[in-house]
Order: C-alpha cells, then sequence, then structure tokens
C-alpha cells in the first residue's frame, strides 16, 4: 500500500535510510539533516509504502519549474525483489501526470538495481553528466524521462 507520509513515519523513514545507506550506499554521502533530507522545501508530495504493517518503501515528489523529480526512492533492503520501488515510482508518475507535469529523475551510475528498475519501467535514459561529488562510488549523474515525456521536455537542470 502507497499512502502519504505522515509526520510519525519521518522517524522510521530515517532509520530505514540509514539501512540502505549502510547495505547499498544510497545515499552516496550521508546527509547532515537526514530528516531534512527527506523533506525537500519543494516538494509536491512524499509517500511511504508500507507492508505487514511496517513502512518498507519512501519516494517524494519535487517540482522543478513546471515539471517534476523523483527524489528520495528506497526501499527496505530486506524488502526488496517485491516490486514496491515500482510501485512508488508508478505513483509518482501517476500523480505528476494528474498536475499535468513532465516527470524526470536523475541517478549515479553505481546504482545498477535502480538503473535497471527505471528501464524496465520503460524510462528513457536522456543524458550523463559528470559528477565530482560522487567519489570513488560514482562519476556520472544519469537522467531519465518518464514514459510518454518529450524529449524536449528532458533537458531542464
Amino acid at each position: 500500500m502507497i499512502r502519504v507520509r505522515g509526520e510519525g513515519d519521518l522517524g522510521v523513514c530515517v532509520e530505514l535510510l540509514r539501512a540502505v545507506h549502510e547495505r547499498a550506499g544510497y545515499p552516496i554521502n550521508w546527509p547532515a539533516d537526514p530528516r531534512g533530507w527527506l523533506t525537500p522545501e519543494d516538494r509536491l508530495g512524499c509517500w511511504v509504502a508500507v507492508s505487514g504493517g511496517r513502512v518498507v518503501g519512501h519516494v517524494v515528489l519535487t517540482g522543478v519549474g513546471d515539471g517534476a523529480e523523483v527524489e528520495r526512492l528506497f526501499v527496505d533492503p530486506e524488502a526488496m525483489g517485491q516490486g514496491i520501488g515500482r510501485r512508488l515510482l508508478e505513483h509518482c508518475v501517476t500523480t505528476a501526470a494528474g498536475l499535468g507535469r513532465e516527470l524526470a529523475l536523475e541517478v549515479v551510475d553505481n546504482r545498477g538495481a535502480a538503473v535497471h528498475l527505471y528501464r524496465r519501467a520503460g524510462w528513457r535514459e536522456v543524458r550523463r553528466t559528470a559528477i565530482d561529488w560522487g567519489g570513488e562510488h560514482a562519476s556520472e549523474l544519469i537522467r531519465f524521462v518518464a514514459p510518454g515525456t518529450e524529449l524536449a521536455g528532458s533537458d531542464r537542470s
């Protein structure tokens, strides 16, 4: 089940993010303020995936100009392979479409499982940008646009 992230979910989400960071290296650099990082000012919505009564995934949709971006998408390592990431991603696609916004996302080049998820879901890679903040863990940021997104709108920064 996907639902709006409540204030009471934030602590659990930080704990889950810590587990994801330690086991899967996301995010590459641990945020100084994880609660703030999970709640960006330009958010259009924050959601959690719940299974068996516990939070097992998280995603944020942010507004960028007249478009939208999928951010802070992660799934409990213990719940991987159950389609949770795909459902969170689809929730963002539906929400952005309802708002009339083109949707994109960016992921570092060391996130093999994430890249595979986006490609399987029909997202298209449109750009790679060199980064200097990934250290030895990542060297490029890959930009994807959602299925049905016009290529012309994909070049927003």
